[in-house]
């Protein structure tokens, strides 16, 4: 075992992430947002097709907060958010620990764009908080790029438009083979290859300008648990938020309509079950919350040890915590 059995993690960073959320919480406090908690050991959950929940006594370990949270907003929580643990099977690498912190908040009666605004006033602010951390600059200087727009200028194609041979031929196949890309053992349709040109140009791109960088106006396809606008052209109400290439966040207008969501998931385990991979018991607990009205509303999760990594300038996620999954093994 040797020295494993010490942090992974200096002194001197966790200090920095104490502070880091004690700014994180008065942020929120200021704002009238509340704290909650929620189990993180659930007995059913809300299907992804590309993430597998750890399976414990009883259930499953969470992959986010939001069910349980969307339950307290149908309740009449009010504004909510939550600092929290997160499981995922099989995600471990430079930017993936299968446990890691997640901060996930929603905003009753706030738009989209509302939400991403305040994301970007917290991302200010707590970059600002640690001495020698850099900034993205004032509230308003992220850039916001259309999901057509970036694959446009950056991999050259149309990702509405193209057929999937387009797509095909526009990838760099060779990363098929690569691990990190996660994508190596799927099988390639059109959703796949949408994601493998997002990791080899998109981001690629992103990371070159620096800085924070909304991606918004994804396809119906990638719109999971957000909005669809009709259009012309039908596009998810989702943005995900980068900082130096790296996705940071993840945020919605949420979806609100019971009967849509059901369909969404059932949808997933279908995908899931083609793919090789069991289907998942549905939350049943969180449908009957939408029945009872979901309000109006915009939410977000953002993964905290990325963002300290970043702010850190460490160059991998482990860095960061106390004990990653290889000082626990």
């Amino acid at each position: 075992m040797g020295n494993r059995w010490r942090p992974s993690a200096s002194q001197a960073i966790l200090q920095h992430r104490a502070l880091l959320l004690h700014h994180l919480r008065a942020f929120f406090w200021q704002r009238g947002v509340l704290e909650v908690e929620t189990p993180q050991r659930l007995a059913s959950v809300a299907p992804e097709l590309h993430q597998d929940p750890i399976a414990c006594a009883g259930g499953f370990l969470q992959t986010s907060p939001e069910t349980a949270m969307k339950r307290l907003l149908a309740a009449g929580s009010g504004p909510i958010y939550q600092v929290c643990r997160a499981f995922r099977g099989d995600e471990q690498g430079t930017l993936h620990n299968p446990e890691f912190t997640i901060l996930e908040w929603y905003r009753p009666g706030w738009s989209v764009r509302e939400l991403m605004a305040e994301v970007e006033a917290l991302l200010t602010e707590l970059l600002a908080s640690v001495s020698g951390m850099h900034r993205i600059g004032p509230p308003g200087r992220a850039e916001i790029w259309a999901y057509r727009a970036a694959f446009q200028h950056f991999a050259g194609i149309d990702p509405f438009a193209a057929s999937e041979a387009a797509l095909w031929a526009a990838c760099r196949c060779d990363a098929l083979s690569d691990p990190s890309s996660g994508l190596s053992s799927a099988p390639l349709d059109r959703e796949s290859l949408l994601d493998l040109l997002l990791v080899q140009r998109v981001e690629p791109g992103l990371k070159a300008r620096g800085g924070a960088v909304f991606l918004v106006d994804f396809p119906p396809a990638s719109a999971a648990m957000a909005q669809i606008d009709p259009g012309p052209p039908a596009v998810a109400r989702r943005f995900e938020l980068y900082l130096d290439g790296v996705e940071l966040a993840n945020g919605y207008q949420e979806l609100t309509d019971p009967v849509e969501q059901r369909q969404r998931l059932l949808q997933i385990n279908r995908q899931r079950q083609e793919r090789g991979k069991p289907a998942l018991p549905i939350d049943e607990a969180f449908l009957r919350a939408l029945e009872c009205g979901l309000p109006e509303c915009a939410g977000v999760a953002l993964g905290l040890d990325r963002l300290i990594m970043l702010a850190l300038g460490a160059r991998r996620i482990q860095e960061v915590m106390a004990f990653p999954v290889e000082h626990i093994q």
